[in-house]
């Protein structure tokens, strides 16, 4: 926010456009000269518009530096569907009711779209070939849920991931997430059930997490009947879901059902009392994810400010001891990467087993993007071999 008296463009405000410009140049940026260019001539822009900007308003030159900076740090794979997601018009979820955010585009959207701008097939079966998919209902804490079970090739029994998608609690489905659950069965080379878990905020906390431990106890339960083998059950998810995969694992230590060999949290939120950590700063106005985002799914969650404190949303001060070991994957354009360090920090610290990998040049959400852009298929293979790890067996590729 700019001060009450005037303020006038100086050196310092072009300080950070000139420095990425200088950045964009060096070897160590795989992004386009040509792309990032072009982003930092809009921004400029942006840095003469605010020269006018009354002092009572917002100035424009923080937002466009962070997000010159973002678009500057993409790959040039993540930059293409950057773009298209751009290009599809997405409105500020923050902005809006959650009945509109769940309307708008995705990056899947983005991905599709990057898919027919290359001429590519867009169904599922094409681009994750050998992984069959089948609707069913799993049992929740108040009800059936809609799940989807993916089945790579091969003969059974299979082990078998629990798999918990994103979106804050509030908004997308298995449908948003199915390219990642998709991908992590072929790599994983086992079933994944991706549950829908009930959303905020017609179901406050802590009804996905209640809904996430009662779908895993039914697909314990049921691993023979899926094709599974009951002696091998994992948990997985993304940002939101990677909250409740590790939050489940919880669940099922203290509850002393099967415990599951192995967790893979891929960007998970594992705190919401403090959104000023670097990263949260750092990406403050990035995409997909950005922190007014997190604000507004955190105000639709939570019944009252003393959920933020409960251990199932606060994972980095919850009792961590004696769960399996834990794979986190994040990425460095996203508010997100911060709560990925503090999580494995704590994890450690309760002498449980930790991997965490961070994949550079990517944003939140890159892990379903793998039929675009190689780091996301690096990190599906990467989830895939650690879970093979666990199940005792050696992931495909």
């Amino acid at each position: 926010m700019r001060t009450k008296s005037a303020e006038r463009c100086t050196d310092h405000q072009a300080a950070p456009i000139l420095e990425a410009a200088r950045d964009s140049r060096s070897a160590r940026l795989p992004v386009r000269v040509g792309a990032a260019g072009a982003v930092l001539a809009a921004s400029a822009a942006f840095l003469l518009s605010a020269c006018n900007t009354p002092p009572d308003k917002p100035s424009p030159v923080a937002n466009a530096v962070a997000k010159a900076s973002a678009q500057v740090r993409a790959d040039q794979d993540m930059l293409t569907v950057l773009n298209a997601f751009q290009a599809l018009d997405p409105k500020a979820i923050e902005k809006l009711t959650p009945a509109e955010a769940r309307q708008q585009p995705t990056i899947a959207d983005a991905v599709n779209s990057v898919l027919r701008q290359q001429g590519r097939d867009t169904s599922p079966t094409a681009l994750v070939p050998g992984v069959t998919s089948r609707d069913i209902t799993v049992q929740g804490a108040a009800g059936g849920l809609a799940a989807r079970v993916f089945t790579p090739a091969g003969k059974g029994p299979f082990p078998i991931v629990v798999y918990f998608h994103g979106g804050g609690w509030v908004i997308a489905d298995r449908n948003v997430y199915d390219a990642g659950a998709r991908g992590l069965a072929k790599q994983a080379n086992a079933i994944v059930v991706s549950v829908d878990y009930r959303r905020a905020p017609e179901a406050k906390f802590p009804a996905a997490w209640d809904d996430a431990f009662a779908s895993y106890k039914w697909v314990v339960a049921h691993a023979n009947v899926l094709g599974g083998d009951p002696k091998r059950i994992a948990l997985a998810g993304e940002s939101a879901g990677g909250n409740l995969a590790v939050a489940t694992a919880i669940a099922a230590r203290d509850a002393n059902v099967t415990k599951p060999l192995a967790v893979v949290s891929v960007y998970p939120v594992a705190q919401t009392g403090s959104l000023n950590t670097p990263s949260y700063i750092e990406n403050a106005t990035a995409k997909p994810l950005n922190r007014p985002m997190i604000e507004w799914f955190v105000a639709n969650l939570i019944r009252t400010p003393a959920d933020k404190q409960d251990p199932r949303l606060d994972l980095v001060h919850a009792q961590l001891a004696g769960l399996p070991p834990v794979t986190i994957i994040n990425a460095t354009i996203d508010p997100l990467r911060d709560d990925g360090a503090q999580l494995a920090n704590a994890l450690q610290s309760a002498g449980v087993p930790v991997e965490r990998k961070v994949y550079t040049g990517v944003t939140h959400e890159f892990f379903g993007t793998a039929a675009v852009v190689q780091k996301a298929q690096d990190a599906q293979q990467y989830a895939g071999q650690r879970l093979g790890q666990a199940f005792g067996q050696t992931a495909q590729r």
